[in-house]
């Protein structure tokens, strides 16, 4: 079958992750980025990389996926930015050093962000790598979201207080059968440098 549009892709990878067994709560994933089997295995894949070993700060999605690289990140001594859910609180800094390590878990939930994470000055950060959710991928860098355009939005605001430059690599994490043949591209879409699923690594080929 043709796809053509986002709102197709979107469902296909909606419908073919429940139909393969692979997708994990929260559901129904559908409206969301979705989370799958193998997500670990994506954020470790990811922390090989040198983007991410050479970070320092490291901006993360609030989706389920990534919660694995939300722990990770404080577990390496990162700051960790994140975006609050719709953006309705802004941005929050987890710094590692104000969190005992045996709540790394706890601070990587939502929840356990605002807990242990405080509302951030975006003039005064720097971010080094930029991971954003998915719910589809293309491998010359396409990307599509859950339709609500957030990611776009985190990136443009970070980008806008000089928080991120051209340069930032954005990164995304996905299982593999969330990657289809094209993607339609507008202007205002996050460029994804390298997408990482629970098996491979692929530097997008713009």
């Amino acid at each position: 079958m043709a796809i053509s549009t986002k709102d197709e892709i979107r469902r296909y990878v909606w419908t073919t992750l429940e139909e393969r067994g692979v997708a994990l709560f929260p559901k129904p994933i559908v409206g969301r980025i979705p989370n799958f089997i193998g997500a670990g295995k994506a954020a470790e894949l990811l922390r090989a990389l040198p983007e991410y070993q050479n970070a320092k700060t490291v901006f993360c999605n609030p989706d389920s996926p990534q919660r694995p690289i939300r722990e990770m990140i404080l577990r390496d001594g990162k700051i960790l930015i994140m975006a609050t859910p719709r953006l309705r609180e802004g941005f929050l800094l987890l710094n590692p050093e104000n969190i005992p390590n045996n709540l790394f878990r706890e601070a990587s939930s939502i929840q356990g962000a605002f807990k242990y994470g405080y509302p951030t000055d975006l003039l005064q950060v720097k971010v080094d790598l930029f991971i954003a959710g998915s719910v589809a991928v293309s491998i010359d860098g396409g990307r599509v979201g859950k339709g609500t355009g957030y990611s776009d939005q985190e990136y443009a605001i970070l980008k806008s207080k000089n928080a991120i430059s051209p340069g930032t690599p954005v990164v995304t994490t996905v299982h593999d059968l969330q990657i289809v043949s094209s993607i339609p591209k507008e202007s205002l879409d996050i460029p994804v440098d390298i997408i990482v699923t629970p098996t491979q690594v692929i530097r997008a080929r713009k």
